[in-house]
């Protein structure tokens, strides 16, 4: 399940360097598929976060997860918070809500 999250990971970073290595029609192309595989990686997150035997209750514990660790030493700085918030968000257990 671990290697699936990386895997997701690994497509959402090459979408976000692509991304900003374009403008106009093709970046916006990007920052789409950016965004769909950005949340496909938190769909994959999630499945394993939730799989958990001893899942956190709180955020710090949570942010202290060796893949958690792993997971924020490779995101890009905008894309940390985003990350955190989604964490948040399992961590006080609300589901997911996306609207486009």
């Amino acid at each position: 399940m671990e290697d699936k999250v990386m895997d997701s990971l690994q497509t959402t970073l090459e979408d976000w360097k692509m991304m900003q290595q374009t403008d106009g029609d093709e970046g916006a192309d990007w920052a789409e598929k950016f965004e769909q595989d950005f949340y496909l990686f938190i769909d994959e997150f999630e499945k394993w976060f939730t799989a958990l035997s001893n899942r956190p209750i709180l955020q710090e514990e949570a942010e202290s997860l060796d893949l958690v660790i792993k997971i924020q030493d490779m995101l890009p700085g905008p894309l940390q918070l985003n990350f955190l918030n989604e964490l948040e968000r399992m961590v006080d257990g609300e589901t997911d809500q996306r609207f486009d």
